[in-house]
C-alpha cells in the first residue's frame, strides 16, 4: 500500500523500570469515556474505500469499516470479522466462499447482507480509480451473493486472495449510501467497523466514537478517539511537545525518533522492526527520459543507500537492496548483487552505450510533509548528479496532487513508501512491478507477470520463494524501481495511555480500539 501498506517482526517496549512501577501505582481514572487524541502525518486521500490505496486512508478504514476477514496483532493469517467463516472450495484455489454474520448493522439501521459484500467488491473494480485498490483484486473474476453466502470466482489460482479480502480493498460499504459508478463525495462514511465516524475535517481531524452495534473479531471497541492530521513531522513533534496529543504515530522527525531514550520522562516509547519499505519509482514510458533500461541502470549505480539511511533517517531505517524486505519470505539482495557500491564509471559507461546526451535531464517529484521526503529528495539529487551524468529537477507536491501527477505519468521519478497490505511477499510484487501496478510507471514484463501468477498457485507459501527470487532478479535488471530503505515502526504515547504496542504493526490495520487509559 502506498505509505505514504507485514507483520511486526519484533516488538520492544522501552520503559524505565521506575516508571513502570509508577504506572502500576497510579489510581484508576474515573472518566472512562475521555477521548484519546492521536496525531499522525498520514493524510487521508478519500473516505471512500474504492478511491484510496494509502496508509492514511486505510488506517481510518480499518476502524470505520469491516472486511470479511481481518488480522489479529502480529497474526500471520486472516481471521473472520464480518464473516463467520471463509474457505477455498475445492483444491484449485479458484473459488473462495464466505458465510456472513447475521448480526451486522449499518449506521442507518439496515442489516448488512451478502449483496452489500458483492456490491462493495464489484464497485472497487468498476470504478477502478487511479489511486484506488482495484489492482489488488486483479485475480477476481466475479462475485455471487445468495442469502448470507458470498462466492468469489477467481480467474486464476490465488492462494493470497484471503489476504486481499482482509485489506482496505475488501471494506464493506452500505450499498444504499455509495454510488455504483463513482466515488462518494461527502465527508461521511457508513460501515460496520468498531468505530463510527462522527465528524471529519479534511487534513485536520476525524472524530470517532465506539460503535455500540459492532460485532466481529474485535473484543473491545475501545475509547472515543480524536485523530488529528499534521502537515509534516515537525508539526506533529510540536503538537506532541505541547501536549496537544496523547499518542504520536507515523511520523515524528527522524532526529526525534533517533533521540528517544528509555529514560525519557512522562512518555512510553514503542520501537518495532517492520517491513515498511520505500522505492524510487522510475517512469519507463517511451515519453520519459528514463525509458531506456540502461539509463535506469546508470541511476542504480549512483544511489548510496547507506548515506541516505545514516544521514536523512538518522539510523531509523536500514538500506534495502530488494523489493521484498528483510524478514519476509523471498527476501534477496538482488540490487546489491548487481550494483554493489556507487560507481560513476559504471554509470557513465551505460549512458555512453545508450547514446544519450549528457547530462540526462529528468523530473523528480515528492510529496510534501510525508516524513523526511524533502531531505531525502535533496540528498538523492546530489547523489544522482554526481559526475555530471544527470540533471535532476526536484518538485514537491501536496499529497493528493502528487498521487494524481505520478498516476498520470507526469513525473519521471518519484519516491513512494510501501506499507504491506498483508503478510505475504506477494504484496511486494504484483502491486509494485506487475502489469497495471499501483506505481503507475508504465512497467510491464511478461516474465515477471508469469512468475507472480505462478507464485499464487502455492497454498504453501514457502514454495513460492523461488518465483520471488526470479522476480527480484528481473527487476534488478529492468530497474523500474530502485529499493531505498526499510524502516522501523515507532509509537510514542503519554505515560497514562496503554495499548500502543498493538496500535500498528506495519500493515494497513490501525488498531485505535487497543488504546486505553491506564
Amino acid at each position: 500500500m502506498r505509505s505514504v501498506r507485514i507483520r511486526i517482526l519484533a516488538a520492544l517496549l522501552i520503559v524505565a523500570a521506575a516508571g513502570a512501577v509508577a504506572w502500576q501505582l497510579m489510581p484508576s481514572r474515573t472518566d472512562y469515556g475521555k477521548t484519546i487524541t492521536v496525531g499522525t502525518t498520514d493524510a487521508v486521500t478519500s473516505l471512500d474505500p474504492a478511491g484510496a490505496y494509502d496508509a492514511g486512508s486505510w488506517a481510518l478504514f480499518s476502524n470505520v469499516f469491516q472486511s470479511l476477514l481481518t488480522y489479529k496483532p502480529n497474526g500471520a493469517a486472516p481471521v473472520p470479522d464480518a464473516a463467520k467463516s471463509c474457505a477455498f472450495k475445492g483444491s484449485d484455489l479458484r473459488t473462495y466462499v464466505c458465510v456472513l454474520r447475521d448480526d451486522l448493522t449499518f449506521p442507518s439501521g439496515r442489516k448488512m447482507t451478502a449483496e452489500d459484500v458483492k456490491y462493495s467488491f464489484d464497485r472497487v473494480k468498476r470504478i477502478n480509480s487511479d489511486v484506488g485498490p482495484a489492482s489488488l483484486l486483479g485475480t477476481l473474476g466475479s462475485v455471487d451473493a445468495k442469502d448470507l453466502t458470498v462466492t468469489f470466482h477467481l480467474n486464476s489460482p490465488d492462494a493470497t486472495f484471503p489476504f486481499k479480502v482482509a485489506t482496505g480493498a475488501g471494506a464493506i460499504v452500505d450499498r444504499e449510501r455509495y454510488p455504483k459508478g463513482g466515488l462518494r463525495k461527502d465527508y461521511g462514511a457508513d460501515g460496520t467497523g468498531p468505530y463510527v465516524l462522527k465528524t471529519y475535517t479534511k487534513d485536520k481531524q476525524a472524530v470517532l466514537e465506539p460503535n455500540g452495534n459492532y460485532e466481529g473479531a474485535v473484543e473491545n471497541t475501545g475509547r472515543p478517539i480524536r485523530l488529528r492530521y499534521y502537515a509534516d513531522p515537525p508539526a506533529l513533534d510540536k503538537a506532541w511537545n505541547a501536549k496537544q496529543i496523547d499518542v504520536a504515530a507515523r511520523q515524528l522527525p527522524p532526529k526525534v525518533l533517533a533521540g528517544l531514550s528509555p529514560s525519557d520522562p512522562g512518555q512510553r516509547v514503542i520501537e518495532a522492526d517492520s517491513a515498511e519499505t520505500r522505492n524510487l519509482v522510475l517512469n519507463v514510458r517511451a515519453s520519459s527520459p528514463l525509458h531506456d533500461p540502461r539509463v535506469r541502470q546508470a541511476l542504480a549505480w549512483l544511489v548510496n543507500r547507506e548515506q541516505l539511511a545514516a544521514t536523512v533517517y538518522e539510523g531509523t531505517a536500514d538500506p534495502l537492496y530488494s523489493l521484498i524486505p528483510a524478514g519476509i519470505t523471498g527476501h534477496t539482495t538482488s540490487f546489491f548483487d548487481h550494483y554493489p557500491k556507487p560507481s560513476v564509471t559504471r554509470a557513465r559507461a551505460l549512458l555512453t552505450e545508450a547514446g544519450v546526451q549528457l547530462p540526462v535531464r529528468f523530473t523528480y517529484g515528492y510529496a510534501k510533509g510525508r516524513g523526511a521526503a524533502a531531505d531525502e529528495a535533496a540528498l538523492l539529487k546530489r547523489q544522482l548528479e554526481t559526475g555530471g551524468l544527470f540533471k535532476v529537477s526536484v518538485r514537491g507536491y501536496e499529497w493528493t496532487d502528487y498521487q494524481k501527477r505520478y498516476a498520470a505519468g507526469k513525473l519521471d521519478a518519484y519516491a513512494v513508501g510501501w506499507v504491506a497490505d498483508f503478510p505475504d511477499p506477494d504484496t511486494f510484487s504484483g502491486p509494485l512491478v506487475g502489469s497495471d501496478n499501483s506505481m503507475k510507471n508504465g512497467y510491464a514484463s511478461k516474465k515477471v507477470d508469469k512468475l507472480i501468477l505462478d507464485s499464487r498457485g502455492y497454498a504453501d507459501r514457502t514454495r513460492a520463494a523461488q518465483d520471488f527470487d526470479q522476480v527480484q532478479e528481473q527487476v534488478a535488471e529492468d530497474v523500474p524501481v530502485i529499493p531505498l530503505w526499510q524502516r522501523k515502526e515507532y509509537v510514542v504515547s503519554s505515560e497514562d495511555v496503554g495499548g500502543g504496542q498493538n496500535l500498528s504493526d506495519g500493515t494497513g490495520v490501525f488498531r485505535l480500539w487497543n488504546l486505553d487509559w491506564i
